[in-house]
């Protein structure tokens, strides 16, 4: 798991049938502090989440697949939370 930023929407009319209606979403993964780690990544939104939000994400395996709920779905990367705050102590 990992935390992240929505950073953007990606729409797709044409898209795997065990795909529709799925919203999809760009999110950058973040450090701890809140600095922008590696590359976007494509993300099923599987909790209503929005551009600008902290978000927790699932990356590969059967977590991000059973986020949409559909057996069998090409996912590879879901976001699972909304994050309301971040507490790191030393």
């Amino acid at each position: 798991m990992q935390i992240g930023r929505v950073i953007g929407t990606v729409v797709s009319t044409l898209k795997h049938h065990k795909m529709d209606g799925a919203k999809l979403l760009l999110v950058q993964p973040m450090t701890l502090e809140g600095s922008p780690k590696g590359v976007a990544v494509l993300a099923i939104d599987s909790v209503g989440a929005g551009v600008g939000e902290t978000v927790l994400l699932v990356v590969e395996g059967k977590a991000a697949g059973d986020a949409l709920r559909r057996k069998g779905a090409p996912v590879d990367a879901a976001i699972i939370g909304i994050v309301d705050a971040v507490t790191v102590t030393a």
